[in-house]
């Protein structure tokens, strides 16, 4: 059986990739062999490999710039999560979504649930919103994932952007007044995976469709996990020119970008983890086994 899996060189395509190789025969085409913008070439692509489950987890995930893309970011967050749904529920397959926190207010300090209010602050925020939309109303067996902080012992993120300064600057201005929980890809994707456990020969979740949100246990602002990688790669003798002490925190409106970011990013955990019988783990013990598998394969 075939596993079509969108956005499969990024970071949680990749690690749905190691997840999910067991489960059946994985198709993870590269933008050169699968031009996601081009919704023909993806009907094309969906009639010629009949895929027996879809794991989509390409986006447009260039909050700034998607403030002057649009178009673009709206085919990629919004149009093909529709179409990829109407496929599934046309075919009587399961469609996995991963979406995110910019879908909601933003403001606060209580953690958003699934069904809080939305409000997006972005485009970014606003066309993830259309795409969850799409596929809640698709009438495909769905699984949406509103996910936060997403980084990777691989790629392009927050961590290895810290990792990087580190080593070339002595001090850090951080901003300290978004908080929400850090994600690492490894574990999006395993729980998805359990998502799928026991029944996994047939591909269908064990649990009901509907959003979830899916993140680490805590909270922190960027000027706390910032410290808290410095932390630890000090731990582990990592050479820094910089120390977790020379992070200096300032505000959102210290440092202005085109689109405008939520405060306040923190999710309830409770639903997920009552469907699946698991505790999420912390933030910070997921850092740790991430920053150890960047160190030691990257």
């Amino acid at each position: 059986m075939n596993i079509f899996i969108t956005g499969g060189n990024g970071q949680v395509g990749f690690e749905l990739q190691r997840q999910f190789a067991p489960f059946g025969n994985i198709l993870a085409p590269s933008r050169q062999a699968l031009d996601l913008i081009n919704a023909h070439a993806v009907d094309e692509y969906l009639a010629k490999h009949q895929p027996a489950l879809i794991l989509n987890a390409a986006a447009y995930t260039a909050v700034d710039k998607a403030e002057s893309e649009p178009e673009q970011a709206k085919r990629l967050n919004a149009e093909l999560p529709a179409q990829l749904a109407a496929y599934a529920a046309q075919q009587g397959i399961a469609l996995v979504h991963y979406s995110t926190d910019y879908v909601y207010l933003g403001n606060g300090e209580t953690p958003w649930q699934e069904d809080s209010p939305t409000g997006p602050l972005s485009i970014y925020g606003q066309t993830k919103l259309e795409g969850d939309e799409a596929v809640t109303q698709s009438g495909a067996h769905h699984l949406i994932f509103r996910t936060s902080w997403v980084y990777a012992a691989r790629g392009n993120n927050f961590m290895k952007t810290m990792l990087r300064l580190g080593h070339k600057r002595e001090t850090l201005n951080i901003v300290n007044d978004q908080i929400g929980a850090p994600t690492p890809a490894r574990l999006i994707a395993q729980i998805t995976a359990l998502a799928f456990t026991p029944h996994a020969s047939r591909l269908t979740p064990h649990i009901p469709s509907g959003v979830y949100h899916l993140a680490t246990q805590g909270e922190t602002s960027w000027h706390g996990l910032a410290s808290e990688i410095f932390k630890q790669a000090s731990q582990r003798q990592l050479a820094l020119a910089i120390t977790p002490d020379n992070t200096h925190g300032i505000t959102t409106a210290q440092y202005p970008t085109p689109a405008q970011r939520p405060l306040n990013s923190r999710l309830s955990l409770s639903k997920i983890e009552r469907a699946l019988g698991i505790t999420l783990p912390t933030w910070q013990s997921q850092l740790a086994l991430t920053l150890q598998e960047h160190l030691e394969h990257y």
